[in-house]
């Protein structure tokens, strides 16, 4: 899916819009044991795969928090805002780890334009997103993400 590009001043008029589907990226342990190097969470749940095949899960599982940082990069693919001097990653609203990702799995992210509100400067946009795991009913991921744009 090719992402959204919009100017500034078109942000109103997209209230309700949906973004769609990002393409699946896969968890690794790579990815797992970086954060939990950048994060000094090395709960044995995440980073002991021997450990963690007898654990409540069956196998190693990404932090909450790094499947929750996803949502930038993917966000990234969906959509931009062009010819404006800042971008800011604003801020998170109702976030909920709704089901663990092991490694190994695929998570996507679907976005959906919430809310536009005019800030000193510019505008500010609340999107309603879910990281979603390939092959599993329920979300890893449930949040409201806050981004400003200053023109």
């Amino acid at each position: 899916m090719s992402a959204t590009v919009v100017t500034l001043e078109e942000l109103p008029s997209l209230v309700g819009k949906d973004l769609g589907y990002t393409d699946y990226i896969e968890i690794t342990q790579n990815q797992i044991n970086t954060f939990a190097d950048a994060t000094d969470d090395h709960q044995w749940i995440h980073t002991d795969p021997e450990k963690a095949k007898d654990g409540p899960f069956g196998a190693p599982i990404a932090h909450g928090f790094l499947t929750l940082s996803l949502i930038i990069p993917l966000w990234s693919s969906l959509f931009d805002v062009e010819g404006v001097k800042t971008k800011v990653n604003y801020g998170l609203d109702r976030v909920r780890f709704t089901n663990p990702v092991k490694v190994g799995s695929k998570v996507r992210l679907h976005s959906v334009i919430s809310e536009v509100t005019e800030v000193k400067g510019g505008v500010q946009i609340k999107t309603s997103n879910t990281i979603e795991i390939d092959g599993e009913e329920r979300p890893a991921v449930v949040a409201e993400f806050l981004a400003r744009f200053y023109s």
